[in-house]
């Protein structure tokens, strides 16, 4: 996964997210999967993951959370 000297401390990681609103965190310059887009967020790995924290407060996944609003069960 990492080049032959990095380790997860001198890797950059940028946040990602998908169009479910499921967020996770890929090293910097390796093509995203399928499904995944930049979230904006960049550095190590345990600074990546303090931001998912943050910002990832509800995890169910976005269809799941429409449902929900639209039959009007509460979560």
């Amino acid at each position: 996964m990492f080049g032959e000297n990095e380790t997860d401390n001198e890797q950059t990681f940028g946040v990602v997210v998908n169009d479910e609103e499921q967020y996770s965190i890929w090293p910097q310059g390796r093509d995203l999967p399928a499904g995944w887009r930049q979230e904006g967020f960049t550095g190590t790995r345990e600074a990546c993951l303090e931001h998912v924290g943050e910002v990832w407060t509800d995890m169910r996944p976005l269809s799941l959370r429409q449902d929900m609003d639209r039959t009007g069960i509460s979560g």
